[in-house]
């Protein structure tokens, strides 16, 4: 606007008439929250924007490494058809509780990004307290929209997890602006001997996470462990073999020592060697779902859109589910019909490999928020607009700038229903924005300099059923 004219002449003046458009928050930024090798400058409890695997390693450091005085090696050598074959059997006591590392690797193989990492301490044993003070961190931080501690799961007992993953959903459900993505505690379980009943972990999880409706919209758990295709960190020369026989019976002389390390010469790159070797890759690391989950919606995001459900698609780098789930087993995790805690599994389909297979929030029994993209779609749009609408503070409360704001909000939303996110043929089916003095205000809220806007979106909702309906018909020629 000219604001002074004194000199004869011509004078031009540019005027607005757009609205200000909506900029988009990114919508798959999860922050991770564990212990690391190290942390930069040896301090801790600090996000730490993470891009890839090499941004991490050169940040927070490499995996744990293992101690291979737990590892117990028997070596049987066996004729089969006339060929001789060493069997090996081979046992690890325990491993690092410490599977950040593992997490976050299993997060960029599913398609995740940008990320935060929070790490609490130097490798140890998990605590409920440093974990849950890393969660709190990150209340201060505004650009996450998921949290995640796997660590939570290595924790001694099931209610320490649960407290850190509570922890979890009440600052998601407080903020409004995060996703909880929490793991199914389980004590892991020998894949030797596969579990036959989930009842006990799904039932205390329920019991003692302690959420409620409102709270719960704001939180997905998912359940089982899963293998993954991961070798755990053993320095490979130093391990020992216990014992050696030959078909059963220890051999008199033994041509191969009790005790005798792997990288001894006689040994290093022997038929013994490389068998023992396989026998230990084989053992592959357990990992709770959640990274992976975050990887997998992060990917659906990039691909599709985040108001997709982030389902029915494949988890990466996994040999399977440490528990194999059927429809009936499934039938009372996705649908509890008591407190509509909903828990989403991941299943091994043949022909298919290791799908996630359920969206559902813990609010499952709402039919506004049953679905986690519905939620996801919601969070997204309300930040998205309350950061883009900041330009209208302190503007004039009048019809000038209902126009703007409304015109600016219509423009994005359109956008989204074009995109598919909103339901309906027409746009005006999709969503609505109301704002103005008896629509949405009364003359005595803008006496208060409130301006209030009301925003209507119907969400495209994932098809979870699909029912198909089979009539005979009667021969008619």
């Amino acid at each position: 606007m000219i604001t002074k004219i004194a000199t004869p002449g011509v004078y031009v003046d540019e005027k607005t008439t757009m609205p200000p458009s909506v900029a988009e928050v990114e919508s798959a930024i999860p922050a991770f929250v564990g212990y690391t090798e190290k942390s930069p400058n040896n301090v801790f409890n600090i996000p730490y924007k993470v891009t890839s695997m090499v941004d991490f390693n050169a940040l927070f450091g490499g995996g744990p490494n293992e101690d291979e005085t737990k590892v117990s090696v028997d070596v049987d050598k066996v004729t089969i058809a006339g060929v001789e074959q060493y069997k090996v059997t081979l046992a690890i006591a325990s491993v690092s509780k410490n599977i950040l590392w593992y997490a976050m690797k299993h997060f960029f193989d599913n398609g995740g990004g940008t990320c935060y990492v929070v790490s609490v301490a130097a490798f140890k044993d998990p605590d409920k307290a440093e974990l849950s003070a890393g969660v709190k961190v990150l209340e201060d931080f505004d650009e996450p929209t998921m949290l995640l501690c796997p660590e939570a799961s290595r924790l001694a007992d099931s209610g320490s997890a649960n407290e850190v993953m509570r922890n979890m959903i009440l600052q998601a459900s407080t903020l409004k602006d995060r996703l909880a993505l929490v793991d199914v505690f389980d004590v892991v379980p020998d894949l030797a001997t596969p579990k036959l009943s989930i009842d006990k972990d799904v039932k205390n999880f329920r019991d003692t996470i302690g959420v409620i409706n409102l709270e719960g919209r704001y939180a997905a758990a998912y359940y089982p462990n899963l293998e993954t295709t991961y070798s755990y960190n053993f320095d490979f020369e130093t391990i020992k073999i216990k014992t050696y026989k030959e078909g059963g019976i220890t051999p008199n002389p033994t041509p191969i020592a009790d005790g005798i390390v792997l990288g001894d010469p006689s040994l290093k790159g022997s038929v013994v060697y490389n068998a023992i070797k396989t026998a230990l890759e084989s053992k592959h690391v357990i990992l709770p779902p959640s990274a992976a989950i975050a990887g997998v919606i992060t990917s659906v995001d990039n691909t599709r859109g985040y108001w997709k459900a982030p389902a029915n698609a494949t988890v990466k780098n996994v040999v399977r589910p440490t528990i194999i789930l059927s429809d009936r087993q499934q039938d009372s995790l996705n649908i509890d019909v008591m407190a509509g805690k909903s828990v989403n599994v991941i299943r091994q389909f043949p022909g298919y490999g290791n799908i996630v297979w359920g969206a559902r929030t813990l609010d499952g029994n709402s039919n506004e928020w049953r679905y986690v993209n519905v939620r996801r779609f919601f969070m997204v749009v309300e930040e998205s607009i309350k950061k883009s609408i900041n330009w209208a503070v302190f503007e004039p409360n009048t019809a000038q700038t209902w126009v703007l704001v409304q015109s600016m909000i219509e423009n994005y939303l359109f956008l989204k229903w074009r995109d598919g996110a909103l339901a309906g043929t027409k746009s005006e089916d999709a969503y609505y924005v109301k704002v103005g003095i008896n629509k949405t205000m009364t003359p005595q809220d803008i006496l208060e300099g409130k301006m209030i806007v009301e925003i209507g979106m119907a969400v495209a909702r994932p098809a979870e059923f699909i029912i198909l309906n089979f009539i005979q018909m009667m021969q008619k020629s």
